[in-house]
């Protein structure tokens, strides 16, 4: 479980995160939503221990994150990468980093489906495999909470039936998971909670079957609820 209580960071004198109170549950997906600059980004980061808070407190697991991949993998995005690095020195080099056992790496390819380009340089892949190494290395240190922001951008569909089935596996071996993602059709067919951000502030959360009136098609209700916390 990932706890935070009065989660507060500012830019320029601008909140970018505002006071946040929530909990994300371990053993499901909960979807990270808002509109474009409502600070999911950089509540992930805060998370992740990538940026620290102003004030507020984040408890993963019961422990605080001080930025450990064993116990919080952060997904950077295809972005956030050496272009000059092939996909297994990338790894290797987290790995490395992070002081993972190299024989993860092999497991991470398999699992990411990204064996057969382990020796490809990363600015020769297309934006769907390079999002697959950013998923591997979150995936390295086999970290009790995921954070995933924006996945899915750039996969194909058999790259986002795969990621959608990731996602379930991690959930149901325990972990917390978290994916930041503005696509709401996948939000309905994966996510077990939503937070949903609103300039900073969390405006509503909860169990997406219990939020969700009876009937309701989910995708419908999460633009409409979308729409009014805007």
């Amino acid at each position: 479980m990932i706890e935070i209580i009065g989660l507060t960071k500012a830019f320029r004198g601008r909140r970018a995160v505002d006071d946040v109170s929530a909990e994300f549950p371990s053993g499901a997906v909960t979807a990270l939503l808002g509109l474009n600059g409502a600070g999911k980004t950089t509540l992930l980061r805060l998370i992740a221990g990538l940026d620290r808070p102003d004030a507020g407190t984040i408890r993963i697991h019961g422990r605080p994150s001080g930025g450990d991949q064993r116990l919080v993998g952060f997904h950077l995005g295809p972005d956030a990468m050496d272009p000059r690095h092939t996909v297994a020195r990338h790894l290797r080099w987290l790995a490395a980093l992070n002081g993972v056992d190299t024989g993860r790496v092999d497991a991470v390819l398999a699992d990411t489906g990204l064996t057969e380009r382990r020796r490809d340089r990363i600015d020769r892949l297309s934006l769907g495999m390079r999002q697959r190494v950013a998923i591997a290395g979150a995936l390295l240190a086999e970290p009790r909470a995921l954070l995933f922001d924006e996945p899915l951008n750039g996969l194909d569909v058999p790259g986002i039936v795969w990621f959608r089935a990731l996602l379930r596996r991690l959930a149901d071996q325990g972990r917390t998971v978290v994916v930041a993602t503005h696509l709401l059709g996948e939000v309905a067919l994966t996510a077990d909670h939503i937070a949903v951000l609103v300039d900073g502030r969390i405006g509503i959360s909860g169990e997406l079957s219990e939020l969700a009136p009876a009937g309701a098609d989910p995708r419908g209700w999460l633009e409409t609820t979308l729409l009014e916390h805007a």
